[in-house]
């Protein structure tokens, strides 16, 4: 489905951030991914802060595209990591990973599911890779946010 589908079905909406915003969410995404190395810190904990890194990375994604997700739908997190091909060209094997990683958070969250070590690594190593991904895509086709 195509960004413009999704403004249609309202799963987004129009936005037109300052570079300052894109920067704040970017910097709080590289944040995030600094306190999710913590090894002191729970793995639950790690993993939460690796995968709120990756939400802001796919945010920060649509909003150098012109939109936002609508939060006030059900399945925005969903719908962010899914339009990752379409915002910055990510390979559709990493959203399946992505998406793995935010059921398990889903089922942590509502059903209180332990998180293995693996996932919290993996996690992390996701939010790391995105980071990167988002910057450079940011940089070579956004100079005015990056």
């Amino acid at each position: 489905m195509s960004l413009e589908n999704l403004l249609k079905t309202k799963q987004l909406q129009p936005h037109n951030p300052s570079r300052e915003a894109v920067q704040r969410l970017l910097q709080a995404a590289a944040r995030n991914i600094a306190d999710a190395r913590i090894a002191e810190v729970s793995g639950e904990t790690r993993f939460d802060v690796a995968y709120k890194a990756i939400m802001q990375c796919a945010m920060a994604a649509l909003w150098a595209n012109g939109y936002r997700t609508s939060t006030s739908q059900p399945g925005h997190h969903q719908t962010a990591i899914q339009t990752l091909p379409k915002t910055i060209g990510l390979e559709q094997g990493a959203v399946i990973v992505l998406d793995a990683l935010r059921k398990q958070r889903n089922i942590n969250d509502y059903e209180g599911d332990p998180i293995s070590d693996q996932a919290v690594i993996e996690c992390i190593k996701q939010a790391e890779q995105l980071y990167q991904v988002v910057y450079s895509w940011m940089a070579e086709n956004r100079p005015d946010l990056a």
